[in-house]
């Protein structure tokens, strides 16, 4: 039997979308005001999937305490309350969008989760705007 498990967590972060390479008018042109150079910020919203069989001994696809712990600690307290361009070496030279978040947090994730479980990622930027990464 295969069921996915799900854990919610929450995080808040400043961020501005700019490419270097491009000058002030096409990074407006294309990131509008999330080009501000002064920032701005979002509630983030996790939901981290894990996707397996159902362990005979235990009943759990994988223990939600250690994905909660997993995800405390790799996660919410290395974003919380951070500018993710000037505050993590994740993104000193990525983009910081919705879809380069989820991504980093999946290979932050993906070498603890065992490898015979899928792992993904649903990270809402706002409450109608959210990505689906799973590698």
């Amino acid at each position: 039997m295969v069921a996915t498990i799900c854990r919610k967590a929450h995080f808040n972060a400043a961020h501005r979308l700019h490419v270097d390479a491009w000058d002030d008018a096409k990074n407006q042109e294309v990131f509008g005001k999330c080009n501000n150079p002064n920032f701005h910020g979002h509630n983030y919203e996790l939901i981290v999937k894990i996707t397996g069989q159902i362990q005979p001994e235990t009943g759990y696809v994988m223990d939600t305490k250690l994905v909660k712990d997993l995800v405390e600690k790799e996660v919410v307290e290395r974003f919380d309350h951070k500018n993710l361009n000037l505050d993590t070496r994740e993104f000193e030279e990525l983009n910081p969008t919705a879809e380069n978040i989820a991504a980093v947090i999946y290979r932050i994730l993906r070498p603890s989760i065992p490898e015979d479980r899928k792992l993904g990622i649903v990270l809402y930027e706002t409450d109608r705007n959210y990505v689906e990464f799973n590698g």
